[in-house]
C-alpha cells in the first residue's frame, strides 16, 4: 500500500476547512439583517391658546364733565386696541372724560391672528339746570372761611377709598351746611400719597372724590351741585416720606366751585 504523502494530506485538510467555512457563510447569510424602523416624521400640531380680555369702567355712570377709570386685562394677547384710544398696553388703566354716553370697544389679538373682543359702556348724565334764585337768601354764598369750617376734607386709609367714620360724620355736617346755602357749588378733588404708579393713583384719587361726593348726595345735596376731579399723587400737601405726611395726602378736598 502506498502511503499518502504529507503534502497531499495538508492539501486535503485545507480543502475540507474551506468547504466548512463556505457552508457556514452560506448558512448565516440566509438570515436577513434586522434594521431599525425609520424615525417618525409626524409632528404634533400645537395650537396657541386664544386670547382673553376684559374691560371695566369705575364708575360706569358719571355726570357731564367728570372722568372715569377704564381698566382692562388680557391674557395670551400681543396687541390690544380700544376704539377712541387706539393701541394700548395689553394690561392697563386710563382715565377718560367722555362728553356723552360711550361704548368702549376693546379688541385683543395674538401673534397667530386669533382675536377676542370686550365692551364696557359709560353712561354720561346731563346735569339739570340749577333752579333760579329768588329773594329768599338762596343766593347767599357765605364766606370761604365759613365754608372750610363747615365742609371739611375727608381723609382715607392707605390704598383705600372707603370713607372712615370720621369722614362720614364730617360729610353729614357738610351736607347740612350746603343745604342751607343752595347757591354753593362744590368741587371735590381726590388725592393720594406718593407710593404707587401715577396711573394707579390717578384712579385711586378719582374713587376717593367719588366716595366723598356720594356721601354728600346721600345726605341730601343735589348731584348737580358737585363736580369732581382727581390729581392722584401729582399735587402733594406734604412732601416728607413718612406716614404723617402720607396721611395728609390721602384725602378728598372740598372747595367752592366758582
Amino acid at each position: 500500500m502506498n502511503a499518502t504523502h504529507p503534502s497531499h494530506r495538508t492539501l486535503l485538510n485545507l480543502a475540507a476547512t474551506a468547504v466548512a467555512v463556505a457552508g457556514l457563510t452560506f448558512t448565516t447569510g440566509c438570515h436577513k439583517k434586522s434594521t431599525a424602523p425609520p424615525p417618525s416624521s409626524y409632528t404634533p400640531t400645537v395650537t396657541a391658546p386664544a386670547p382673553t380680555a376684559t374691560i371695566t369702567a369705575d364708575p360706569a355712570a358719571i355726570d357731564l364733565g367728570q372722568s372715569t377709570a377704564l381698566n382692562w386685562r388680557s391674557q395670551n394677547a400681543t396687541s390690544v386696541t380700544i376704539d377712541g384710544l387706539g393701541p394700548v398696553p395689553v394690561n392697563g388703566t386710563q382715565m377718560v372724560t367722555p362728553s356723552n354716553s360711550t361704548n368702549f370697544h376693546l379688541t385683543a389679538k395674538s401673534d397667530d391672528g386669533q382675536t377676542t373682543e370686550a365692551n364696557v359702556r359709560v353712561t354720561v348724565r346731563t346735569a339739570a339746570a340749577p333752579a333760579p334764585m329768588g329773594d329768599n337768601g338762596a343766593g347767599n354764598m357765605g364766606t370761604d372761611a365759613a365754608f372750610h369750617q363747615n365742609v371739611q376734607d375727608a381723609f382715607f386709609d392707605y390704598d383705600s377709598y372707603e370713607l372712615r367714620p370720621d369722614a362720614v360724620t364730617a360729610s353729614a355736617h357738610a351736607a347740612s351746611y350746603l343745604t342751607s346755602h343752595p347757591a354753593i357749588r362744590v368741587l371735590v378733588a381726590g388725592y393720594s400719597d406718593e407710593r404707587g404708579s401715577a396711573e394707579y393713583n390717578l384712579a385711586l384719587g378719582e374713587n376717593r372724590a367719588n366716595a366723598a361726593r356720594t356721601a354728600l348726595i346721600n345726605a341730601g345735596v343735589s348731584a348737580s351741585r358737585i363736580r369732581i376731579v382727581s390729581y392722584g399723587k401729582e399735587k402733594q400737601f406734604c412732601t416728607e416720606s413718612d406716614e404723617s405726611c402720607w396721611q395728609q395726602n390721602r384725602r378728598a378736598q372740598f372747595t367752592i366751585d366758582r
